[in-house]
């Protein structure tokens, strides 16, 4: 075996070895949202004084640029309420795709619900202000 084959296949060796950067930082941002939403429940039972989980309602709470859940999955019918539980940061709802105007800006304890009397389907949405630069997205799947 020549020298310069040895190497390629060593380093060919050494780059499978190396985890890829994108899994980490793809797993890294799930942990990093998942502690953000125990953190925005949290949150929410301080300033409601109940789980989420307990309201009449399907919550989503946005807190430190994220919706919490990112994703939920409702009956059509069901009514869904966006919660702001941050101290400072004003957000908002708004399905861009579907062609719906953009909610008004919630401060910390307001709220904006939607009933989904839509078709079965996958809704996307964002914060008006942070979608770009936070990548604050989330959506919303309609089932019969």
């Amino acid at each position: 075996m020549t020298l310069r084959l040895f190497c390629v296949l060593a380093a060919a060796a050494a780059i499978a070895a190396v985890p890829s950067a994108h899994a980490s930082s793809s797993e890294d941002k799930a942990e990093k949202r998942k502690k953000t939403c125990e953190k925005a429940e949290q949150r929410y039972q301080k300033l409601f004084g109940k789980p989420s989980a307990e309201e009449d309602v399907t919550i989503v709470k946005m807190y430190k640029y994220t919706f919490c859940p990112t994703e939920v999955e409702v009956k059509q019918g069901t009514t869904v309420r966006w919660v702001n539980v941050d101290r400072r940061t004003s957000h908002s709802v708004w399905f861009k795709e579907a062609g719906k105007e953009e909610s008004d800006r919630l401060f910390s304890e307001e709220k904006v619900e939607m009933t989904f009397d839509l078709p079965p389907g996958e809704y996307p949405y964002l914060c008006g202000p942070h979608w770009k630069d936070d990548d604050m997205t989330g959506t919303v799947r309609v089932v019969e």
